[in-house]
């Protein structure tokens, strides 16, 4: 895209829901969870199959199904994540009972829900091959032929209803710490027959290490510049598998992405339930529509512990919820969007505009420096007017959205997310 160009907004806001399932579909809680996720648009909400501690889909067939109905009831589509063996990849004859089993979920939600739904729903074959804490060691032509096997059976029970439609069957959900990770990417998409691939899958994270750890800064302020200096790194890597899905007809998916990711869950608490991180993924998102991402996937929208969650197991949201909310309230799929700030930001501001229905306008503003600073919003969006309201999220917003009167200026109070709208309320 070249520098604010006018785009459609493409992309879908979604969620992973993975160890926090019961809670999200059948706990006390569970009306408030999906209305809160009803609250920040998410069409997309992933479950896993085979791992998480999901349910037995031949056991525990009634549970799995509660789970696929609250994914509907958000007014999502599920995607079912096919992960994983629990026996030896190279075990041919375990690969082969696996995917039959596999293909005989798709079989059996099309019993459930009937074809013409289902057909709608994302498959995802395994979670992260490439990296040996989550799935043991994998080779790529392991992976290959695990993924051969189940997206046949997949496409077997769906290609009745798909109306010449690619299936939206897909992987590697690929790791993107992990050296030569993209070989994984290419060989995905060149080793695999293509018909067989509706999506392309990859996850990313801020960073994985404490302060000071492995050549990180052992200062907090320090480490968090660094990490919003990096910030384009999605926008980059967006762009090139962009590239190489030009013309295969796949949807280019980066489905998981949070603030941190450290082995432990004190230190990804730190970051991931701060103001700092709703920041940063909140301006991961705006790299991946700049580059006409089709889908993101916030990892995780609940649990009861962990150090990811977007809410806890009572729905009690933190402050990446309110930034995602401030941004799948005002900048909307469909809506014409533009960057103000250029094709990568500044690294101090920011900025989306969006157009909407009903002559709607609005800007997105995120603060990216830990100082105070305020905007003079003319300046940074001039052909935009109308606008009269500010709702935002910062450090002195004591975990909420604040929303004021507009002046022309906005003011942060540290790291922040405000939205600046033409309408009287948010939605």
């Amino acid at each position: 895209m070249s520098e604010n160009k006018e785009t459609k907004m493409r992309m879908l806001y979604g969620v992973n829901q993975a160890d926090a399932c019961q809670a999200f579909a059948l706990g006390e809680c569970a009306g408030r969870i999906q209305q809160n996720l009803r609250e920040i648009d998410s069409r997309i909400i992933r479950l896993f199959l085979y791992d998480k501690g999901a349910p037995d889909p031949v056991t525990q067939w009634a549970t799995f199904v509660s789970y696929a109905e609250a994914v509907l009831n958000v007014g999502a589509k599920p995607m079912i994540t096919f992960a994983k063996m629990h026996k030896p990849v190279n075990d041919l004859a375990a690969v082969e009972e696996f995917a039959d089993r596999c293909g005989d979920v798709v079989r059996r939600c099309i019993e459930q829900w009937g074809g013409d739904v289902v057909r709608d729903w994302y498959w995802c074959i395994w979670n992260e091959p490439n990296n040996e804490w989550i799935s043991g060691p994998v080779t790529f032509a392991q992976y290959r032929h695990i993924y051969e096997q189940i997206a046949k059976r997949c496409l077997r029970w769906l290609k009745p209803y798909l109306g010449g439609r690619r299936p939206l069957i897909g992987g590697p959900a690929v790791e993107g710490f992990q050296p030569f990770w993209m070989d994984w990417v290419w060989r995905f998409l060149n080793e695999i027959d293509n018909e067989l691939i509706g999506f392309l899958d990859w996850h990313f994270y801020g960073d994985w290490r404490e302060h000071g750890e492995n050549n990180a800064p052992a200062d907090g302020a320090a480490h968090r510049r660094l990490m919003i200096g990096m910030i384009g790194e999605y926008g980059n890597r967006a762009r090139v598998i962009g590239q190489m899905l030009k013309g295969r007809q796949m949807l280019n998916i980066c489905g998981e992405l949070n603030c941190h990711s450290h082995y432990t869950q004190p230190v990804r608490e730190r970051f991931n339930y701060s103001v700092f991180a709703a920041t940063f993924y909140t301006s991961a998102l705006l790299q991946l529509m700049r580059q006409d991402v089709d889908a993101e996937m916030y990892w995780v929208g609940t649990e009861d512990q962990g150090g990811y969650g977007m809410m806890n197991n009572h729905g009690d949201p933190r402050p990446s919820f309110y930034a995602k909310k401030l941004c799948a309230q005002h900048i909307r799929y469909g809506d014409a969007i533009s960057f103000p700030t250029g094709q990568s930001g500044n690294g101090f501001i920011d900025v989306v505009v969006a157009c909407g229905e009903g002559r709607r306008r609005s800007a997105l503003l995120v603060h990216q420096k830990e100082e105070s600073a305020r905007y003079d919003v003319s300046k940074l969006v001039p052909d935009i007017t109308g606008l009269r309201t500010v709702l935002k999220i910062d450090e002195g917003s004591d975990n909420k959205i604040v929303q004021t009167g507009y002046d022309g200026r906005v003011h942060f109070d540290g790291f922040g997310v405000a939205a600046v709208t033409t309408e009287l309320s948010g939605r």
